[in-house]
């Protein structure tokens, strides 16, 4: 498990209670590691952007991908504005979320940190330039996907929308879903499973600040 260590992991929340739907066991994890994200200072944050960056440096599926299709991160979340800078550097094409209406899907071209704009409280940054339409994501060659927890065998706790549960089914069959969150949200998916429906997708790939590692295998 990416930078896990016996601590970290023995207080890890998982308010999860035998018994619970797992809609109400998905919300009381959510909120319990919200808690901890925002307690994370500015200089943690900003340290582990980098280092996140670097991780991502190192998955071959990124290495090789001449179109990635990433996000771009709210405050508290594992900061993307390092790798996202450094995938446009390195000559990549990057998509980035155009959330539109509702659950309205759509993706436009991230060019730089500096474009990104917040058009509504609450919602994550989008680029500035033209929408591109919900089956841009076909063109990524790996997806990049938010995160609030995930398990070893591959399952993602999302933010609560369904959003990436929607567009996933848009990405080209086999393309590589890696999910970021920090190293204490990663779940034994043996001793803590994470809740999970029926609408929602398993991704391949788990990045931390600490390393990466494929799930479910």
């Amino acid at each position: 498990m990416p930078g896990d260590s016996r601590d970290a992991i023995q207080h890890q929340p998982y308010p999860v209670i035998a018994g619970m739907e797992a809609h109400d066991a998905k919300d009381a994890l959510r909120r319990a590691v919200r808690e901890r994200r925002s307690a994370r200072t500015a200089r943690q944050r900003a340290h582990a952007a980098t280092a996140l960056a670097d991780v991502l440096d190192t998955i071959p599926a990124v290495r090789e991908a001449r179109c990635v299709a990433a996000y771009a991160s709210r405050t508290t979340e594992p900061s993307t504005d390092a790798l996202l800078e450094r995938l446009a550097a390195e000559g990549k094409r990057v998509l980035l979320p155009v959330l539109g209406s509702g659950l309205a899907r759509d993706w436009a071209e991230f060019t730089s940190t500096d474009d990104l704009q917040e058009r509504a409280p609450g919602r994550p940054p989008e680029p500035g330039g033209p929408a591109l339409g919900a089956d841009a994501v076909a063109m990524a060659d790996v997806v990049i996907a938010p995160a609030v927890a995930v398990d070893t065998r591959g399952r993602r706790l999302g933010q609560g929308g369904g959003w990436y549960d929607r567009m996933l089914p848009l990405a080209r069959e086999g393309v590589t879903v890696i999910a970021l969150v920090y190293a204490d949200e990663v779940y034994d998916g043996d001793m803590r499973p994470l809740p999970t429906e029926p609408h929602d997708r398993t991704v391949a790939v788990v990045a931390t600040p600490e390393g990466w590692r494929e799930l479910g295998v």
